[in-house]
């Protein structure tokens, strides 16, 4: 398994929490998303066949792009 934490600035309320969760959680492999409204950050626990640039891009995809 590997954890990371992203930096997404889009993230300000509890709908954003609640839209990045479950949006990743939906990706084979992804085992925990937890969303943070106060830091704006995402730290998602994964494994295959799940990958960062599929993660990266599915938060693009519903308007939750990760700063780069």
């Amino acid at each position: 398994m590997t954890t990371v934490t992203y930096s997404i600035p889009a993230i300000h309320c509890g709908h954003c929490t609640h839209t990045v969760q479950m949006e990743v959680s939906d990706i084979t492999g992804v085992q925990e998303v937890v969303a943070d409204m106060e830091k704006q950050e995402a730290t998602i626990t994964f494994g295959d066949p799940a990958t960062e640039q599929q993660i990266k891009a599915v938060l693009a995809e519903i308007n939750y792009p990760v700063a780069e």
